[in-house]
């Protein structure tokens, strides 16, 4: 029963991403979707290819914040978690777990302990967390709290606010051993320990990769916009790209697709953005940022599998 209940969850939260996207985003961008394929075809293969050009260097930028968490790793070990991590997350209902899973298989055949993965895990989600929440705020300084809106601001608060009372607690509590089991109160200590380590030699490495990264998928998005025939100041750029990066943390369908994509058009339109271009450049940016996610972490993960089926071959023949 548990196992049936989990598929229709999952079937339901497709449904639920497919209705957003196929039937609301026409209804908030108040267009067609023939228009919108217009604005669509009218984006040429050289802007295409510079397009994923930059989306490729920002998933790179990203390897930064995961070497720094997890010491060892190489950048295109890196590289191939996070794309098939990012892969499961995209195609399941509340798949961070899933994705973190699937990373921490592929860690562990690297030679990573179950406590270093863990410590990467915890430490990347915070700052995953730290910097959506920060976006708003940003976009607050430079466009103003008229333009995100009050229920944007709250959120991201509330999300740092979240997200530092766990760095607070992961680095600075003491476990007491009265309360949980001898293994237990050791292993966590030791995950403490080594958290506190990692924040500490690692913090200035992984803001350095989230900045660069966040950085290039903010011009991504603007970049995305321009090829659809919209052209944004950096405030407004700023504002659509924090709603759009805050709403990706909405677990009510895999990877927050639909919520994202309708809450940035919203904005645009409200912005006095024309609707066709505006939903183009949107599902553009959704294009690179959820959709060739997902086969890109397929043969990611196609790849380790193969090279790993090779290795027990290769010992046995030496």
């Amino acid at each position: 029963m548990r196992r049936w209940s989990r598929i229709a969850a999952s079937l339901a939260s497709l449904g639920l991403a497919a209705w957003l996207v196929v039937a609301l985003v026409p209804a908030v961008g108040g267009v067609a979707w023939t228009a919108v394929a217009e604005q669509l075809r009218a984006v040429g293969p050289g802007t295409a290819l510079g397009l994923t050009a930059l989306w490729l260097a920002g998933l790179w930028a990203y390897t930064y914040v995961l070497t720094a968490s997890l010491p060892g790793l190489s950048h295109v070990q890196a590289f191939s978690l996070n794309a098939a991590g990012s892969a499961v997350s995209n195609v399941l209902p509340f798949g961070g777990a899933a994705g973190v899973a699937v990373t921490a298989v592929m860690a562990s055949s690297w030679g990573h302990s179950a406590r270093a993965i863990t410590t990467s895990a915890i430490v990347t989600g915070l700052w995953n967390a730290l910097s959506r929440a920060a976006l708003p705020l940003l976009a607050l300084a430079v466009q103003g709290a008229a333009v995100i809106g009050g229920g944007v601001l709250v959120a991201a608060v509330a999300t740092a606010v979240g997200a530092g009372l766990a760095v607070v607690v992961l680095t600075r509590l003491r476990w007491s051993g009265k309360l949980l089991g001898g293994r237990a109160t050791r292993f966590l200590l030791r995950l403490r320990r080594q958290t506190g380590e990692v924040v500490r030699a690692g913090w200035w490495r992984m803001t350095a990769g989230m900045l660069a990264y966040l950085l290039l998928q903010a011009v991504l998005l603007w970049w995305c916009l321009a090829a659809a025939g919209v052209h944004l100041g950096p405030g407004p750029t700023v504002a659509a790209f924090a709603v759009s990066r805050l709403l990706t943390l909405a677990v009510v369908t895999p990877g927050g697709v639909g919520v994202t994509e309708n809450g940035t058009i919203a904005l645009l339109v409200g912005l006095g953005t024309p609707a066709a271009p505006a939903v183009a450049g949107v599902l553009l940016f959704a294009f690179f940022t959820y959709l060739a996610e997902i086969p890109l972490g397929g043969v990611a993960w196609l790849s380790w599998s193969a090279r790993r089926s090779r290795s027990p071959r290769r010992a046995r023949s030496a």
